[in-house]
């Protein structure tokens, strides 16, 4: 701990303005979420470790030190034989699937992994901002915002090494963007007095939360614990990256807020400081947020064109170029079929990135042990009966030559086994007792067969299908299956090291504040998973954020209750995470409180009843079936990233005829590059700034907590309702999200 404390002092002497601190007076328990836990294992082959964060919690049970590989579907793409770009599907249901397992794999499955310790890869964007930054030494297109400072040890400019270039804003052709620039090296140090910094700096255009990317070269002597520090509006986050492995490619490092304008803290810093002296460190370009699709592409004797697009609705293929992935591996056709180059291309990008590794030491690549791969799908065929639900159909190849590591590929039925068992439980436990678990098809797709790790692909359910899609278009459904496609992976990585494993926790529930003058308690409730007996939280963290400002870490409790002091008028907003040691859980709704002191005007409760997420309005009717957008959109979790426009075609007897007149399901393409405003959980905020603008003080919880009386009532209650209102799930008679019920009443 002293030696990490004594880093980032050199860090703030050397960088920048210190980062955002925690609220004076209430130093965080630091020591559940640093502590570093051994767990025994059974042997296996030595293997290189990747990316570590510094400060998440220790995940003993959970995913920490697995390296996963996984996608979403299709994307866009350029047709050469149309001449133009195109989804790989048809728009159905108001949405199209190289869009829709997105809303499953960005915002549910990719966090769940990570909060259990993964380090995830994925061969398409996933910032869905249309905001990019780049900076860079090299300069061109990139920001002007690189500085170093140089201790003991000077960085130089690297003989002989290429790294990324922002030379051309459109790539056209193979070009590959890491062989366009220059690295920067230098020497480590293990004594933090002698450090030197490169440090990158960012002008940002509006605020928001961004992803953020590094890249580096890699070199047989380069450190293996290479120290990056991102600073943003949530404070000072610490990462170690193996840079042996890994290099000449976007590396994610996590999503931050940001503030708009100019950083005057380094958004990225680099340390030369190591446990082993004279290694090397090199510098490249860093990468900020998604941003549009700049990859020009044409027809034989036809005009380029970029897609027009985000990155984030892009095929692999060209997110695979702009990370300087070789053509070898995205453009097996030479250029002229990029729907082939896309599907195949993914399954290669395995393999390079896991060539060198324990895990396909006999091929070249990056380095990086993957430990399995996954693929998101969700065109599970199609039915004459509109009623009736197609399910879910695993795929995998379990024949043919070993795997990279010697295993046999037989273990691919172990692993599809145990995710789509988890699956079908899950749904048929929580939605629909019929949901059909399709047999395995052991056959020799690309997704499948060419990946040299354990794989597998899933076709969850159909997207063409309404009994289906009365299911997958709610946003807890995704959740759950999300979750039921985690616990699945996790099951099978644990089972093979032969040790036991520990579910995440769900969310809290039964979040409340009460007090006055100043002093203030949190309560919530844990909850209990009734689908996994493992799932139970051992601890909480608490987070805040004042006014507007960010979410910044308070304090680790054990018990779920905590005791605030407040002594200023501003509104202190609090979310909490349920932790274990098989991770951390998604976060609560967040409540505020504000203290308004010689306030002579009664304290205001204000009571969040706005718990909705769900899917849009359904139609049902004799000749008539599908989902109504305009009666009733529905409520997203956040917000939406797969709506393409509303159903304009009702009849089911509509036939397919092609991806432009789909018939039954056919959906206008008016919102498909947009992201559709859902429940941030967070309106207690909204209202109190006004409540605060009129002078009075206020309190706020959960309505599960008022109505379970953990909450105490005021003389002034506001009840937030939006856009809550009675529905139901798929075909189930149980009736959800009622405004007023009978406890409420």
């Amino acid at each position: 701990m002293k030696k990490l404390l004594s880093i980032l002092m050199i860090i703030c002497a050397l960088c920048a303005d210190a980062a955002p601190k925690t609220p004076k007076g209430r130093k965080a328990k630091r020591a559940k979420t640093t502590k570093v836990v051994s767990t025994p294992a059974v042997p296996r082959p030595a293997r290189e470790p990747f990316v570590r964060s510094i400060d998440a919690p220790a995940t003993p049970g959970g995913l920490s030190g697995k390296n996963i590989a996984l996608w979403q579907s299709h994307g866009r793409y350029f047709d050469q034989k149309e001449d133009r770009w195109t989804w790989q599907r048809a728009r159905l249901m108001g949405t199209v699937e190289d869009l829709y397992p997105q809303a499953y794999v960005l915002p549910y499955l990719i966090p769940m992994l990570e909060n259990a310790g993964a380090y995830v890869l994925t061969p398409r964007e996933r910032d869905v901002s249309t905001q990019e930054i780049i900076v860079d030494f090299d300069g061109g297109y990139a920001q002007k915002g690189y500085e170093e400072k140089n201790g003991s040890k000077k960085w130089h400019t690297a003989d002989g090494l290429k790294g990324f270039g922002y030379k051309k804003e459109i790539l056209t052709d193979t070009d590959n963007p890491f062989r366009m620039g220059s690295v920067r090296q230098i020497q480590t140090v293990t004594n933090p007095d002698k450090a030197s910094a490169a440090c990158w700096y960012a002008d940002f255009k509006k605020a928001g939360t961004y992803a953020v990317y590094v890249s580096y070269a890699s070199l047989p002597n380069s450190a293996r614990d290479a120290r990056y520090i991102v600073n943003s509006l949530a404070g000072s986050k610490e990462f170690e990256i193996n840079q042996r492995i890994g290099g000449g490619t976007w590396i994610y490092l996590g999503s931050f807020p940001f503030a708009a304008g100019r950083s005057k803290t380094p958004v990225v810093e680099l340390l030369n400081v190591s446990s082993e002296a004279n290694q090397t460190i090199t510098a490249d370009a860093v990468k900020i947020g998604g941003g549009m699709g700049n990859v020009s592409r044409s027809a034989a004797g036809g005009e380029a064109t970029v897609s027009t697009y985000p990155r984030f609705t892009e095929g692999a293929r060209y997110w695979m170029q702009w990370a300087g992935i070789p053509a070898s591996v995205y453009s097996v056709t030479d250029g002229k079929n990029d729907y082939e180059d896309d599907y195949k291309s993914r399954g290669m990008w395995v393999n390079y990135l896991a060539g060198g590794s324990s895990e396909l030491p006999g091929q070249k690549g990056l380095g990086i042990p993957i430990d399995l791969s996954f693929a998101f799908h969700t065109d599970a065929g199609t039915t004459s009966d509109p009623r009736a639900t197609i399910g879910t159909l695993p795929i995998v190849y379990s024949k043919g030559a070993k795997l990279g590591n010697g295993e046999s590929r037989t273990t691919s039925l172990r692993y599809a086994e145990l995710v789509t068992n988890q699956v079908v439980n899950d749904i048929q436990t929580l939605y629909e007792p019929t949901w059909n678990r399709r047999k395995l098809r052991d056959r020799p797709y690309h997704e499948a067969m060419e990946p040299q790790v354990p794989s597998m692909l899933i076709e969850l359910l159909s997207h063409q299908n309404f009994a289906d899609m009365r299911y997958g278009l709610d946003p807890t459904f995704r959740f759950t299956v999300s979750r039921a496609i985690y616990k699945g992976i996790l099951k099978y990585l644990h089972e093979k090291d032969g040790i036991p494993y520990v579910v995440e926790p769900l969310p809290v529930s039964h979040f409340s504040i009460a007090g006055k003058d100043g002093r203030y308690t949190l309560s919530w409730k844990g909850v209990d998973d009734p689908l996994e007996p493992t799932a139970k939280p051992t601890y909480y963290i608490v987070y805040e954020r004042i006014d507007n400002g960010a979410f910044t870490e308070l304090e680790v409790v054990d018990n779920p209750s905590i005791n605030i002091s407040i002594s200023d008028n501003q509104i202190h907003s609090f979310k909490i995470v349920a932790a274990n040691d098989g991770g951390i859980s998604f976060p609560s709704e967040i409540l505020s409180v504000c203290d308004i002191a010689g306030s002579d005007k009664p304290q205001v409760l204000i009571i969040n009843g706005f718990t909705r997420i769900s899917g849009p309005a359904e139609i049902y009717a004799e000749g008539r079936i599908g989902f109504d957008y305009a009666e009733d959109h529905g409520v997203p979790y956040y917000g939406d990233i797969h709506f393409t426009g509303e159903q304009t075609e009702f009849r089911p007897e509509a036939k397919w005829v092609t991806n432009d007149a789909p018939g039954h399901g056919s959906s206008r393409a008016t919102h498909e590059t947009e992201v559709f405003a859902g429940n941030t959980f967070d309106f207690v905020f909204v209202h109190g700034q006004s409540i605060r603008k009129a002078g009075f003080p206020f309190i706020s919880c959960g309505v599960d907590a008022f109505v379970d009386g953990n909450a105490k009532a005021s003389p002034i209650i506001d009840l937030i309702l939006g856009k809550q209102k009675e529905i139901t799930v798929g075909t189930s008679e149980e009736r959800k999200f009622k405004p007023f019920t009978a406890a409420l009443k």
